[in-house]
Formats: structure tokens, C-alpha cells, sequence
């Protein structure tokens, strides 16, 4: 009899357990948002990794330097960027309610580099000298002259791949719009009428040819 009422009360009071652990874990999360930007001139900051430290899992400031992630607190968040020295900020443990507002300031990370000495002509009048009496052949000037042809270079545009640089910026904008929108459904670009002139613009250009 006696284990049977202990089971009783086990049961009963088994909700009201689930519920204060439920409630214990909805006060330990919360939205974390804010700016970064520089400490000397409050410039916004662009492109700054945010990662919960220890998890794998963070975000990226949009071009005003905002950011915006879910953590729990007690948390460590880690700021790092190009340029900038790598910050920590602890969440507080203590703080009331389930979002919080920051403002995380950086330093910018001096690098210093070997020392390079430039030899300029003996003097400015020399300079101007050597300049105009310089002798240019005429074929350079065609070449000159074929390089900048506008349809020779949206010709080599289509046609030649992206250097590291340009293909780093491209996959940068492709991973802070995939986070921009993460939890949302994005913009449809179906329902834009600027969208739909370019691409008739692009279809008369003939862009969309196949090309042999």
C-alpha cells in the first residue's frame, strides 16, 4: 500500500517537475543583440565572426557591423575579424528576462612589416624629363586601345573565372544572407519588378545563348 501511494505521488507531482525544469531552461536561453564597432572612431564593424565558444555554432555581422544569436547564459561569446583583435564576452548568468542588447567594441590588430625603401629619380625635374621624352611605340597604344573595348571586357567578364578574392567576397555574401535569413523565409526575387528588367535586359543582350 505504502509503495503504491509513493507511486501516486510520484505521478502527480511529476508534472509540476517537468514544468520547472521546462521553465529553468526557457530562463537560461536568450537573444543576444548588438553592434561591433572600432574603439577609437565607433565605426561599424562588418563581416565579424560570432561564435559561441566551445559549440560550433555562430553568426556574422551584416554590413552596419548588427548581430543577432541565441545562447544561454553563462555562455562565452568570441568576436574575431580581419584587421581586429579577437575578443571574448561572457554572458552574465544573472541577467533578467530573455534578451540583452551589447555594444562590443575592437582594437585593430597592428601588424608591422619589413621595411621597404623606394629610389625615385635624383630629382622632380629629372622625373619630368625622362616622362616626356619617353618613347611609345604605336602598337602599344593599339593594345591599350583593344584592352579597354568595352565589349572585349563583358566578353572576358563571362568567360573568365573569378580570381580568390572576388570568389571569397561571393561565398562571404552568399553565408551572411543564408544567416540574414536564418528561421525566415527569404525575399522571392519573382515578385521584383527591378529583377524582372534586368533579366530582360540580360535576355536581349543575349546572355542567355548558348555558348560553343
Amino acid at each position: 500500500m505504502q509503495k503504491k501511494l509513493i507511486i501516486l505521488f510520484a505521478l502527480l507531482a511529476l508534472p509540476f517537475l517537468v514544468k520547472a525544469q521546462f521553465q529553468a531552461f526557457k530562463d537560461s536561453i536568450i537573444q543576444i543583440s548588438g553592434i561591433t564597432m572600432t574603439s577609437d572612431s565607433l565605426r561599424a564593424i562588418p563581416a565579424v565572426s560570432i561564435l559561441v565558444k566551445g559549440q560550433g555554432r555562430g553568426t556574422i555581422s551584416n554590413s552596419q557591423g548588427v548581430f543577432s544569436i541565441v545562447a544561454f547564459k553563462g555562455d562565452t561569446l568570441t568576436f574575431s575579424a580581419v584587421g581586429f583583435q579577437k575578443k571574448n564576452y561572457k554572458i552574465p548568468t544573472d541577467l533578467v528576462g530573455n534578451r540583452f542588447s551589447v555594444i562590443q567594441l575592437m582594437s585593430e590588430d597592428t601588424i608591422y612589416l619589413s621595411e621597404t625603401i623606394i629610389k625615385p629619380y635624383p630629382s622632380r625635374r629629372e622625373f619630368e624629363k625622362m616622362f616626356v621624352s619617353m618613347d611609345i611605340p604605336n602598337d602599344m597604344y593599339e593594345i591599350a586601345r583593344k584592352n579597354n573595348d568595352q565589349a572585349r571586357l563583358r566578353a572576358l567578364s563571362r568567360s573568365i573565372p573569378v580570381d580568390a578574392a572576388g570568389a571569397y567576397n561571393v561565398y562571404m555574401q552568399k553565408q551572411q544572407q543564408s544567416l540574414y535569413y536564418a528561421g525566415q523565409t527569404p525575399p522571392q526575387n519573382i515578385f521584383n519588378p527591378i529583377a524582372w528588367a534586368q533579366f530582360i535586359e540580360s535576355w536581349k543582350r543575349g546572355d542567355f545563348k548558348r555558348k560553343d
